[in-house]
This record gives structure tokens, sequence and C-alpha cells, in this order.
């Protein structure tokens, strides 16, 4: 199993962000805006902002589980790991 964020600021941003906050996971880049238009955090390429959206995706990059209320920061990554779980197993 693999975990990634992904957002608009460059390389060096994410990565910086991802230090200051002792982010546990992967951080990419999506400048062109390429997988916020593919998996629905941007209606176009204009959008300055991503929406929060949480996708998890199989071994070949398709769509299994999509979350589509309102994200509760507090209890979300419990419970898209919980479900990441039970579809895929433990993981490594």
């Amino acid at each position: 199993m693999q975990i990634v964020g992904v957002g608009f600021d460059s390389v060096e941003e994410n990565q910086e962000w991802a230090e200051e906050e002792a982010y546990a996971f992967e951080i990419w880049s999506d400048d062109n805006k390429t997988l916020a238009m593919t998996y629905g955090a941007a209606s176009s390429v204009s959008t300055n902002v991503p929406s929060r959206v949480t996708m998890l995706l199989d071994a070949e990059g398709e769509l299994v589980l999509e979350y589509v209320v309102s994200l509760k920061i507090g209890t979300h990554p419990e419970q898209v790991l919980s479900d990441a779980q039970a579809l895929f197993g433990k993981g490594e």
C-alpha cells in the first residue's frame, strides 16, 4: 500500500511543507493540474486551490473507493486507512 498527497505547489514547496509538518507520506506536485482534473479536485486548469478529495486506487490505478462527503480532518485518515486495509490487506 502506498499513500501519497498531491498539491499544486512546486516539488520544493511540497517537500518543505512535508518536512515542517513531519508528514509521513510522499507529496506529489500537480503543477499542471492533470491529476486534479482527472479526479475532480479541480474543474479547470485555472483553479488556484484543489478541492480536498480522497481516492483509493488499486495497483493498476483503477478507482476503487471515492470519498465524496466533506472530509473530517480528525477522523478521515483513520477511516481511509481502515478501508484500505479491509480492501487490500495490511500492506507492508
